[in-house]
């Protein structure tokens, strides 16, 4: 590759960031930094009745916490901004009439009446109405209309659009990086709207010059602009400029079944389908994000990855330099990438259990602050002893607040199965044990009551399984004698006491 690499992310500022768009957003950046490119954030807001507030600044916070950046864009002006489109409509007026001047174009004045009465005309008749070449010299254009008639409509203020010429029996050939070669037969596209009357731009124009004047090389996005790629083509042969290099992503599907993937299946499988947490500004609703939820942006940008995409190697876990060096377009799948859940709950585990100590302690503390438990334990130790199965940092009260609180209740099915005739005796003699011993490092509790046991010549779950449910009152938690060291050895005796006083 020759000339310098340069990709962009457009999304628009409509709402909340979908995954899926984050997605597009990583597979461009990957793309760009294994290239040695540039990766630019244009934000498409040409649709002002759409726009949200609070939604661009959402795009750029999630790509930041994902790690992902952009090079260029808002705020980081390399010479071929502005990045945002509605500041740019002062640009699209003239290729539009470039296209008029070299015959790609035309002006249209049908109204929206007109042409809803030949849509449902067609309807009654079975068939689509499509604004082309079969039918446009029957319509109101400057096609059809003299150039006196044009002038004569424009000069007068009526409303018009200006419509790309479509060409007439022509076999459009087609080149996708993930897709391959793709042919299009000209007469089934439809003229579309390029340019309106109140002086913005449509998508379509908007974005193939963007592309252009903002020299992008690769245009990698989603699935669903697929149908565009013909007309976007065709732009840029009419303006005889080189066409960038396209790759069109395959859709996120349904954890269930197919289509694609969307908030609602999220809300009702209890998953988030945005990075960060998002409230709409108009109905104060709150959308769930995986930052808030505890997800680790190493463990999301790694399963967003495998979201139709394979290195072709047994490796699941790449960090994002690894995932720079590993991706390739021509490995990106065609068809939908299935949306997992669990899968995405296993790569958070994989990076919890990477994460640093002291990290997860800091981070654990602060909860337990906000919990109102002062505490003299060591946390960090507790962390290392838990850590195997915690997938969230909020995983660690669930797995440890026994280290912290004596229980004030036990658990009645473990109470039934753990307490037995003679359990209070066994108990009672075992807090004596338990108080005569001064070494209490976890190894020496765990010689000395292994001793005890042996020497009364009685089963092992006769004592390790009403001991575990004095300290904690249930039966979970990591080994018995660790919590016995941890908890040291008067709150350990007086926590047996207590399990003596209610369950005898």
């Amino acid at each position: 590759m020759s000339q310098k690499v340069r990709v962009r992310f457009a999304p628009s500022p409509t709402g909340p960031l979908h995954i899926g768009g984050v997605r597009t957003a990583l597979f461009n950046y990957l793309f760009a930094k294994k290239h040695g490119g540039d990766f630019i954030l244009r934000i498409e807001d040409t649709d002002q009745k759409r726009y949200v507030e609070g939604a661009e600044q959402y795009i750029i916070d999630a790509l930041n916490w994902c790690g992902i950046p952009f090079d260029e864009g808002i705020g980081k002006d390399r010479g071929v901004g502005p990045y945002r489109q509605s500041e740019r409509k002062h640009l699209y007026r003239q290729y539009a009439d470039e296209l008029l001047e070299k015959g790609h174009a035309y002006y249209a004045f049908d109204t929206a009446s007109s042409l809803d009465f030949h849509r449902k005309d067609h309807e009654v008749k079975g068939k689509t109405f499509i604004y082309n070449w079969h039918n446009r010299l029957k319509l109101t254009n400057s096609l059809s209309l003299s150039a006196d008639e044009v002038q004569k409509r424009i000069d007068s203020g009526e409303d018009y659009v200006i419509r790309f010429k479509s060409p007439e029996g022509e076999t459009i050939k087609l080149e996708d990086e993930i897709r391959g070669s793709i042919e299009i037969d000209s007469n089934t596209l439809d003229d579309k709207v390029l340019f309106k009357s109140d002086g913005m731009p449509t998508y379509h124009l908007a974005n193939i010059v963007d592309d252009h004047l903002m020299q992008i090389t690769h245009v990698i996005r989603g699935e669903e602009w697929l149908p565009s790629l013909a007309l976007h083509q065709l732009l840029y042969d009419a303006f005889e400029w080189a066409t960038p290099k396209f790759a069109h992503l395959p859709l996120i599907m349904k954890p269930v079944g197919k289509g694609k993937l969307s908030k609602r299946d999220g809300d009702k499988m209890g998953f988030p389908v945005f990075p960060m947490e998002w409230t709409d500004p108009k109905t104060g609703d709150v959308s769930r994000g995986y930052k808030e939820d505890g997800y680790l942006p190493e463990a999301v940008v790694n399963f967003l990855a495998f979201l139709g995409w394979n290195p072709g190697t047994e490796q699941e876990l790449f960090s994002l330099g690894e995932l720079v060096q590993a991706f390739d377009l021509s490995k990106v799948s065609k068809g939908g990438a299935k949306f997992d859940p669990d899968k995405t709950k296993w790569y958070q585990h994989q990076y919890l259990q990477k994460l640093d100590n002291s990290v997860i302690s800091d981070e654990f503390s602060s909860i337990l602050d906000e919990k109102g438990v002062k505490t003299d334990q060591n946390v960090e130790k507790i962390v290392v002893m838990l850590k195997e199965r915690a997938t969230f940092i909020s995983d660690f009260w669930e797995l440890s607040y026994f280290f912290f609180q004596a229980p004030e209740s036990y658990d009645e099915k473990a109470s039934k199965k753990a307490w037995k005739e003679g359990t209070n005796e066994l108990m009672q003699e075992l807090a004596e044990v338990i108080k005569g011993t001064n070494d209490f490092s976890a190894e020496n509790v765990t010689g000395v009551i292994k001793g005890w046991i042996t020497s009364k010549e009685i089963g092992f779950g006769k004592v390790m399984m009403p001991l575990r449910l004095s300290l904690v009152g249930s039966l979970q938690g990591p080994d018995v004698f660790e919590i016995v060291a941890m908890l040291g050895k008067d709150e350990a005796v007086s926590r047996i006491q207590n399990a003596v006083e209610k369950l005898g």
